[in-house]
């Protein structure tokens, strides 16, 4: 795909779902050994977040949000997924909204990343979606998240999408492109809207010039496409 196809959000539900923690082991180390993981979906969890998928999805031109789930086989969160969708599409209808089951949304992500825009999903899905959608723009090592609280009366919190690369400490060969679009993506939750498009233009600069670390196909360091974008911000008009 050209890069014109990405421009994607993906809404990840982060406070229960498929990784809740329930479940166990039994029988351990004997043939009839059961292991279970039970995922919990509450109308309070599926509601907050695809409402703010929702509110998100109207405020981007295309106005378009793409809801993932898996009910055609999971039959029961799946389902209240389902449902809960379809209510809250009468209410934003200025949205348009599709559905997508998780396998046939892996195949459009490559297929067709234009036909996208905002998409919202499991805890689970999501965390395999958010990773196939890194690759696709090049590298895992340039994706930034957010762990958000909506309603603002906690902090949220801002990180790669990478997480820890402990094969690359020490070797200067990180890209640091993650975190200083993390950091476009706080200051934009922080209300530092002129801020944030400085930086962002000032990452994008850099990225055009072809100055890249390896995972990128360039051949500089970290510090050195940290030094350029430090660089290029400071040429960018506030």
């Amino acid at each position: 795909c050209k890069p014109e196809d990405l421009d994607w959000i993906i809404v990840r539900e982060n406070s229960e779902g498929e990784y809740a923690g329930n479940g166990g082991r039994v029988h351990r180390g004997h043939a009839i050994e059961v292991a279970t993981e039970v995922g919990v979906f509450t109308r309070t969890g599926v509601e907050r977040i695809q409402r703010f998928a929702f509110e998100l999805a109207r405020t981007r031109p295309r106005k378009h949000l793409t809801i993932v789930t898996k009910s055609n086989a999971q039959r029961h969160g799946m389902v209240l997924w389902d449902e809960i969708a379809a209510e809250l599409a009468r209410e934003f209808d200025d949205v348009r909204v599709d559905k997508e089951l998780v396998d046939a949304m892996t195949v459009r992500m490559v297929r067709d990343p234009r036909s996208l825009d905002v998409v919202v999903a499991t805890n689970l899905h999501a965390d395999i979606l958010s990773d196939l959608a890194a690759a696709l723009a090049g590298s895992i090592g340039i994706a930034p998240t957010a762990n958000l609280d909506p309603s603002r009366r906690f902090p949220s919190m801002f990180e790669p999408i990478h997480g820890s690369a402990f094969d690359l400490v020490g070797k200067n060969r990180a890209n640091p492109v993650g975190a200083l679009w993390t950091a476009v993506m706080m200051l934009e939750h922080l209300g530092e809207s002129d801020n944030a498009r400085r930086l962002m233009r000032a990452i994008e600069t850099v990225t055009a010039a072809g100055i890249r670390t390896p995972d990128l196909g360039g051949t500089a360091s970290t510090s050195e496409v940290t030094r350029a974008v430090c660089d290029a911000l400071s040429a960018v008009p506030a």
